[in-house]
């Protein structure tokens, strides 16, 4: 029952949240205010001395637009990808037919990128994300 890969390290949560969080060029006191956290607490959990709480785990990963399962263990549960389809289909299905258009208009632009453009307007969203409410 003890396996090394279930295994949440303080320090290595605290990285990879540091660096997400520098990927998206935010500094620690306007994440803290994204957050609602102080930002103290915030250099406290990057550093690896605090764990944070359910609320916060879902609050910070939700800024970041990461996963949890990302934050805690450093990867993405293998099925992922495919929830992520199912959940999008299933969104564009039951949404109204305005947004249904729109929603379909973008998946095919998406559909129509290569990995690097993918991965361009990827790090774009993810500047942006965090300040749209």
């Amino acid at each position: 029952m003890n396996n090394k890969s279930n295994y949440i390290n303080a320090e290595k949560i605290g990285y990879r949240l540091r660096i997400e969080r520098e990927k998206l060029k935010i500094t620690r006191e306007k994440f803290a205010e994204l957050v609602d956290l102080s930002p103290l607490y915030i250099g406290q959990l990057e550093r690896g001395e605090r764990q944070m709480s359910i609320n916060a785990l879902a609050n910070i990963s939700r800024t970041l637009h990461i996963s949890t399962d990302y934050l805690l263990f450093g990867k993405t549960m293998d099925n992922t990808n495919g929830l992520f389809k199912e959940n999008l289909n299933d969104y564009i299905t039951n949404s109204n037919n305005s947004k249904k258009i729109c929603n379909k208009n973008l998946i095919d632009l998406l559909g129509k990128c290569d990995e690097i453009q993918l991965e361009l307007i990827e790090n774009i969203l993810r500047l942006i994300m965090p300040h749209l409410k």
